[in-house]
C-alpha cells in the first residue's frame, strides 16, 4: 500500500484522480505544513517571494517528521525540506512539480538513491513561450525607450529604431518542451527558427528549419537576430553564455532567458550591453534569484527587462505536472519505467 505525501497543496480533483488509480493508494496532503521550516532554512529572499505572508506551517517538528517517515512517494514543489532524504527513510520516489531539476541542488535528494522525476516538458510551456515573444517584441519595437522618455519628460523618436521580425532569425537554445513552443510562436511571426538540443537526431519540431547539437551553437549565433535560452541548467550549460559567446552574437541582437540565470555570465552580458553590441535582454531569471535582487549593472540598464521568474504564470493553469505524475504512478504500480527520471550525472 503506497503512501503518497504531497508537500504542495492538491486540489480536490487532483487528489481524487490520484486515489482513483488504485484503491491501495493513500494520499496525505501536507501543503503548507512546512512553511515555518522553509522560513528557517531557506534564504529570507526565497521565503518572501514564495511563501504566503505570515505562513508558518502546521504541527510541530515531530508531526512533520512522522509524515515524512511514512512516505513511499512524495510530490514536492518549491521550496522543499532540505533534509528530506534523511527524514524520509522509506522514500522510493520523489516527483517535483516544477520542470527544472536544478531546483533540487540545495537539498540532500541530489545524487541520492531516490528515484526523482520532474515535470520537464509538462510545465506551462505556452505561457513561457508567450513571455519570450513579448520580450522579443519589447526590444524589437524599442518599447524600452518609452520608460526612458517618460522619465526624461520628452520623446526621443529616433532612439526607438524598431525592427521587423518577419524574416529575422531566432536561435532557440534548448529545443525541448518550452523551446519547441518558443520556436512555434516565432515561426508564426514569420521568423526563421533554428535551435540546439542534446539529441539533434530526433524529429525536427514544428516551425524549426534546422536543429543542431550543442556544438552547433557557435555556428548559429553569428546569424541570429534573437537568442532564446530555454535549456536546463547543468554543469555543461553553466555560464554557457560567456564573453566569447556574446562576442559571437550578431550585433544589435536580442537575448531572452527563460531558463536559469546561471546559464549566463552576467558580467559578460553587462559588458556586451555597455559596448552596444546587444540591443537588449529580457531576463525572467538571474543568478542567485532565490537569495538576492538582480545585479545592479543589469537592473539599472533600460535595455534590460528583468522579471521575478513569472513567465510560467497565467490566468489559466495548463501545468501538466500532476497528469504526468499520475501516468508515472500507474507505471510505478505496474513495475514499468518512469518518465523524466533525473540523471544525476547529466543534471536533469
Amino acid at each position: 500500500m503506497p503512501n503518497i505525501l504531497t508537500l504542495t497543496r492538491l486540489s480536490s480533483d487532483d487528489r481524487a484522480k490520484i486515489e482513483a488509480i488504485d484503491p491501495s493508494v493513500r494520499v496525505t496532503d501536507a501543503g503548507g505544513w512546512f512553511d515555518g521550516e522553509y522560513r528557517e532554512t531557506w534564504p529570507a529572499f526565497t521565503a518572501e517571494r514564495y511563501l504566503a505572508p505570515n505562513a508558518n506551517g502546521q504541527g510541530d517538528r515531530k508531526d512533520r517528521d512522522r509524515l515524512l517517515a511514512a512516505a513511499d512517494i512524495i510530490i514536492g514543489g518549491w521550496p522543499f525540506p532540505l533534509d528530506l532524504r534523511m527524514r524520509a527513510p522509506r522514500l522510493k520516489w520523489f516527483h517535483q512539480r516544477p520542470a527544472g531539476a536544478s531546483n533540487l541542488l540545495r537539498g540532500d535528494l541530489w545524487g541520492s538513491d531516490v528515484t526523482v522525476t520532474t515535470s520537464r516538458g509538462s510545465a506551462n510551456g505556452l505561457a513561457i513561450a508567450e513571455y519570450a515573444v513579448a520580450g522579443i517584441l519589447h526590444f524589437a519595437k524599442g518599447l524600452h525607450r518609452a520608460a526612458v522618455d517618460r522619465e526624461q519628460g520628452g520623446f526621443s523618436a529616433r532612439s526607438y529604431r524598431p525592427i521587423l521580425l518577419d524574416g529575422k532569425t531566432v536561435c532557440v537554445v534548448g529545443a525541448g518542451g518550452i523551446g519547441m513552443q518558443v520556436g512555434r510562436l516565432c515561426s508564426a511571426l514569420g521568423m526563421h527558427v533554428v535551435g540546439t538540443r542534446r539529441d539533434p537526431t530526433t524529429e525536427r519540431p514544428a516551425g524549426f528549419s534546422e536543429i543542431g547539437g550543442a556544438a552547433d551553437l557557435d555556428r548559429f549565433l553569428p546569424r541570429a537576430d534573437v537568442v532564446a535560452i530555454c535549456c536546463q541548467w547543468t554543469p555543461e550549460t553553466n555560464r554557457l553564455f560567456n564573453a566569447d559567446r556574446f562576442a559571437a552574437m550578431k550585433p544589435n541582437s536580442i537575448l531572452v532567458n527563460v531558463a536559469r540565470g546561471e546559464i549566463v555570465d552576467e558580467d559578460a552580458l553587462a559588458d556586451a550591453l555597455a559596448s552596444d553590441h546587444l540591443r537588449g535582454a529580457a531576463l525572467d531569471v538571474y543568478t542567485g534569484e532565490f537569495e538576492h535582487a538582480p545585479m545592479h549593472r543589469l537592473w539599472s540598464d533600460p535595455r534590460v527587462l528583468i522579471t521575478p521568474h513569472v513567465s510560467g504564470a497565467s490566468d489559466e493553469d495548463r501545468h501538466g505536472g500532476m497528469e504526468l505524475f499520475r501516468e508515472n504512478l500507474r507505471s510505478w504500480l505496474e513495475g514499468r519505467p518512469l518518465k523524466n527520471v533525473v540523471d544525476w550525472d547529466r543534471g536533469y
